[in-house]
């Protein structure tokens, strides 16, 4: 140890500094027109590299290697967990929602689902042997009073809560056989949400708040198709605006594109007017449609308003945590074609 010591201090290549130097090689890019770049793809330099004085030094320079290339590491593609396909909309010739299963089962799917809260004699059923199925690029309505178990049932069908029983199929997918990181992934690319209350960032503009569910993916956005839907719902003008310089309907047009920036296999959409005047209210409900119509996506919205509910090609009500009625084609109320008038 001694010896060591001495060694360290007297350098023996006539140098100033009493430590030896080690040299690490590594490539680097030539300049454009070097002496490198015609001959070589790439050019290899010395660099000098101190040696960490102190054991603590030496171990925190190792740390510091390994979260180098874990952090690498994590920059590469994550391979999905579920599968990737897409197809595109007829009518338009846009990306349309991305699909798994064959071109005859149902976006979204529920088979004698349950849901009991509790245990025992207190236990509660919210939902009791439901089986609907609802088609691509179709917009169903689910109505029914207060405990009647609609915002339960749009809980499951878009992962959100695990069936006491049953079984949920969403974009081809059976939830009862995904790990929670894979609920989440499907969730995160195949779902679009659309709330009551908008659920914007305050601190981000509106062209952030709609590019944020890819970014959060760590995908980079499509600058076409966020123009796209700007465009479509009409805030081309309002894109660097945050949510408190807009107003009730242009937030809400906001969430809308945002839960279709992902091109989800379904939108599902809770009192999506709840908070929001008629007039407000028809244009929100204007652009599901369209959403339906233009880029063949799913919508299932969960609605009290029965104006709102006839907007929909489908509507299914619950009561009691039984499906009792389901119009495939309802008949329009008289205050819903004045307000389609106007």
């Amino acid at each position: 140890m001694k010896l060591r010591r001495i060694l360290r201090r007297k350098p023996t290549d006539g140098s100033d500094d009493p430590r030896p130097r080690r040299l690490r090689l590594r490539r680097s890019r030539p300049a454009a027109g070097g002496p490198g770049a015609a001959g070589s793809s790439s050019a290899i330099e010395k660099t000098e590299e101190k040696p960490a004085k102190t054991r603590v030094g030496r171990i925190s320079r190792r740390v510091r290697r390994r979260l180098g290339r874990l952090l690498g590491r994590s920059r590469r593609p994550r391979r999905s967990l579920i599968p990737e396909a897409a197809y595109v909309s007829a009518g338009t010739g846009m990306p349309a929602p991305r699909w798994d299963g064959p071109p005859d089962t149902p976006a979204v799917a529920s088979y004698s689902v349950i849901k009991r809260f509790g245990d025992g004699p207190a236990a509660v059923e919210a939902l009791r042997g439901v089986t609907l199925s609802f088609g691509r690029a179709t917009f169903s309505a689910i109505v029914g009073p207060s405990g009647s178990g609609k915002s339960t049932l749009m809980h499951l069908l878009a992962g959100l809560d695990k069936p006491s029983g049953g079984q949920i199929e969403l974009g081809g997918v059976k939830l009862a056989g995904l790990n929670d990181d894979q609920l989440t992934e499907l969730r995160r690319e195949r779902v679009g949400f659309v709330f009551q209350s908008f659920n914007l960032l305050p601190t981000l503009n509106a062209e952030e708040n709609i590019s944020l569910p890819l970014l959060l993916a760590g995908v980079e956005p499509d600058p076409i198709w966020i123009d796209t839907l700007l465009t479509m719902f009409g805030i081309t003008d309002r894109r660097s605006h945050r949510p408190a310089e807009l107003s009730g309907g242009q937030q809400q047009r906001v969430a809308l594109a945002r839960a279709l920036v992902t091109r989800p296999s379904v939108v599902f959409a809770d009192e999506p007017t709840g908070n929001l005047d008629s007039v407000a209210s028809d244009e929100v409900l204007r652009l599901l449609r369209r959403a339906v119509v233009d880029y063949g996506q799913t919508v299932v919205m969960v609605t009290h308003d029965p104006v709102a509910a006839a907007h929909a090609d489908r509507v299914v009500e619950l009561a009691d945590g039984r499906v009792v009625s389901d119009l495939q084609t309802p008949d329009p109320p008289p205050e819903l074609e004045i307000l389609r008038r106007r």
